[in-house]
């Protein structure tokens, strides 16, 4: 339902939408002061490609893209399951969300995504150059 400014809208009605969005949506601030405070009840969870989760990423996050949500590995059940995505425009996060919770996973959205935690200057991790994808086996060097 899309209002306009010369519309009332009950005060019930904003008072539970913005309860479901406290309750299910954090900013980049709020998530990295849980980081920091080494909060154990989260996992992060990006949903952008791959290739877009090596060049970098919130640190601690698993990485999840689309073509992986039908069957969601790494996602935790006793945990609140953080899900962010590209940017504030993008809805593959909510999607995931979505999907997640509707296998029962807990489930909050990043606003903003990866653009907005990057535009508050905290910490980025990348994977490593050398980093063995699964089914590769490490060698010796002859």
């Amino acid at each position: 339902m899309q209002g306009n400014i010369h519309q009332l809208h009950s005060p019930e009605s904003a008072k539970r939408y913005f309860e479901d969005k406290l309750a299910f949506t954090t900013g980049p601030v709020e998530l990295d002061r849980w980081i920091r405070t080494g909060e154990d009840n989260l996992l992060i969870v990006d949903v952008r490609e791959a290739e877009d989760f090596a060049k970098g990423h919130i640190p601690g996050a698993i990485n999840l893209p689309k073509e992986q949500w039908q069957n969601p590995q790494g996602l935790d059940k006793n945990k609140t399951n953080v899900v962010y995505c590209y940017h504030q425009q993008c809805h593959l996060a909510a999607n995931a969300c979505v999907r997640f919770a509707s296998l029962e996973f807990p489930v909050m959205e990043l606003e903003g995504g990866f653009a907005a935690w990057k535009e508050h200057e905290l910490d980025v991790e990348q994977e490593p150059v050398h980093r063995y994808k699964s089914g590769q086996r490490a060698t010796s060097p002859a």
